[in-house]
């Protein structure tokens, strides 16, 4: 059976192309996008568990988008 895991992230309107490859590269594949509890879009992602990946691997992707798409809002 698979099993997944699961991810949010916000989507900053003028970078979405760009954040929604970057998570895709990794695997994450988009399931859904709501609007957040400030107004703005987060993105719901899932990909299948690795078994025995770190469920850190998440957290290390997420670091990463923070630091490549955070400062240009």
């Amino acid at each position: 059976m698979t099993t997944w895991e699961y991810m949010t992230t916000p989507l900053l309107i003028h970078n979405t192309a760009a954040i929604l490859n970057n998570w895709g590269k990794q695997g994450w594949e988009l399931v859904q996008v709501v609007t957040g509890p400030e107004g703005g879009l987060v993105g719901y992602f899932k990909r299948p568990s690795g078994g025995g990946a770190s469920n850190a691997s998440g957290l290390d992707a997420a670091a990463q988008a923070a630091r490549q798409f955070g400062a240009q809002g």
